[in-house]
């Protein structure tokens, strides 16, 4: 089952570990308890601190748990063989009950071990993924550290496509999908942070008090994606103090699979591209804050000296000057039943839900480059793929349309204005379509249905700010980054820089930062600022 170099750096992996560790397999008759058992006897021979035994009666079979030999109330299960995207997630369970230590803060471990669920101390989570996911192993390594360092805290993790009869039952479209106490609590990647934010009700209130009491920045990024911490790093090596508040640290592009355009890098991979950002950016004195939706700006012409953003959790940050990075995020088709049928057979990410699909039917709705890829990709998993554009041709790339023409369990429609997404109040069983030639109504018939039309900025929250914004809602910059309020320049998706691309959005970043930099070497600091250092 691992190859000879898997085994080689799981047994260098395991060489780590402090203490005994077991796994306790609960097998049936079939292939994948077969295949479960040849991990775990692997994993077993490759350390004499892992033991394995195969006597466990849990419902599930396959599954296993881990747990330290000293300390089996804290155990993870996995349900199903956590290989593909899940092998290093695996690695991390082994070494996390081996008493490696994880790389979180001291501060974090703290708030896993005092959780207690609000409606009492019974936490048991049952989180379904899926092998292909890029997202899932985030929601996987947060719930796994949660497991072995609270032993209150009870967690399952299932691979769907072992699971299908039981994924189908309750209802699982998309993943990753996680349950506690056996009703729905989270769909989509959630990270540790944002996890122990539901469980902890007093975290808004703590995460509100530190903000307040942080001095005033030299430079404020707000967004966390590759155009922010772009501009973070060039601000922090030229010395001036510099914060990054963003939602989510990577942002959209821990949403993105394959990447081939990246210069210099033939190819990579969203999540793995996100946590490089976040090492280089862990190599200067960069105060990265994260979970914080911007909700207002208060420009410094109001306030005499600092600008001011305000947030959903009710602090509020000073800087000299800012760096708006918000990024943009999917854009909706705005039909009838496509909200209410979202996780239930609307999606948005071919990569983490189309296993969930297999042999089954599905629409791509767009006919660009991300349209024609999702369709490619789900045409190897699915039953049929019809792929639906609003205009007379496909724009996507021409070497994708001659890829997609060539499936044969691929249809295209081109002129069809998408008018509803059907369902039978469960899941999706449609899409109705305009043909805008004949202005024919038509219907297809189908079980899921992937979005894929392009971006829409995240600038809501600047409405009322005094920062110009486009018709479409972009941020008006000039050729140097800068915003028509001083001091206050933006950078990537969520400008009206022309094509969003990941290369351009860091270099856009880069280009911000400088102007910021510019700006502040040319204007007076307050005097509270110097206090810094």
């Amino acid at each position: 089952m691992l190859d000879a170099n898997l085994k080689q750096q799981l047994s260098q992996y395991l060489g780590m570990l402090r203490e005994p560790i077991e796994l306790v397999a609960s097998l049936g008759d079939d292939a994948k308890s077969a295949q479960t058992r040849e991990l775990l006897e692997t994993i077993s021979g490759l350390s004499d601190k892992v033991s394995a035994r195969f006597d466990g009666d849990n419902a599930r079979k396959p599954s296993f748990t881990i747990a330290a030999k000293a300390r089996p109330e804290a155990e993870v299960r996995f349900a199903g063989v956590p290989l593909g995207h899940e092998f290093t997630s695996l690695v991390l369970a082994l070494l996390w009950a081996g008493g490696h230590p994880p790389k979180v803060s001291d501060e974090a471990l703290e708030q896993i071990a005092a959780l207690a669920n609000g409606a009492g101390d019974e936490m048991n989570f049952e989180m379904f993924f899926s092998l292909s996911c890029h997202n899932c192993p985030d929601v996987v390594q947060a719930l796994t550290l949660i497991a072995l360092k609270n032993p209150k805290a009870k967690v399952t993790l299932i691979e769907g496509g072992t699971y299908q009869a039981e994924v189908e039952e309750r209802g699982v479209m998309a993943v990753p999908a996680t349950f506690l106490n056996g009703a729905m609590w989270a769909s989509g990647k959630i990270s540790l942070e944002e996890i122990l934010a539901k469980l902890d009700t007093g975290a808004a209130a703590k995460a509100a008090a530190k903000l307040a009491e942080k001095k005033p920045f030299e430079v404020l990024v707000i967004g966390g994606g590759p155009a922010g911490a772009s501009a973070a790093i060039y601000t922090a090596r030229k010395g001036f103090s510099t914060g990054i508040a963003a939602e989510r640290f990577g942002g959209q592009v821990q949403d993105t699979m394959g990447i081939e355009n990246f210069i210099s890098v033939p190819y990579t991979e969203g999540p793995k591209l996100a946590a490089a950002l976040e090492t280089h950016v862990k190599e200067y004195e960069i105060d990265v804050m994260n979970l914080l939706r911007a909700e207002k700006l208060i420009p410094a012409t109001e306030l005499g000296g600092y600008h001011e953003v305000v947030f959903e959790n009710g602090a509020s940050l000073k800087a000299r000057s800012l760096v708006l990075s918000t990024g943009a995020r999917w854009r909706n088709l705005g039909v009838p039943g496509e909200s209410e049928y979202q996780t239930k057979g609307v999606a948005y990410c071919p990569h983490c839900d189309g296993p969930l699909f297999k042999g089954k039917r599905v629409a791509v709705i767009g006919g660009g480059n991300s349209g024609v890829e999702a369709a490619i990709d789900l045409a190897n998993i699915v039953g049929h793929v019809t792929l639906i554009e609003f205009d007379a041709k496909l724009r996507a790339d021409q070497v994708l349309v001659d890829k997609l023409r060539s499936m044969a369990n691929v249809d295209i429609i081109v002129s069809a204005q998408t008018t509803e997404v059907t369902g039978d109040g469960e899941k999706v069983n449609g899409l109705s379509y305009k043909d805008r030639e004949s202005g024919a109504e038509k219907h297809v018939e189908l079980e899921g249905v992937f979005v894929q039309i392009g971006l829409v900025p995240n600038t809501e929250w600047l409405k009322d700010s005094g920062v110009e914004l486009s018709p479409r809602g972009e941020i008006v910059i000039d050729a140097k980054g800068a915003t028509n309020l001083p001091g206050v320049f933006a950078a990537g998706d969520a400008t009206t820089v022309p094509y969003k691309q990941i290369i351009i959005s860091m270099g856009e970043g880069a280009k911000a930062a400088l102007s910021a930099f510019d700006y502040l070497i040319r204007n007076e600091a307050p005097a509270e600022v110097t206090e810094f250092g």
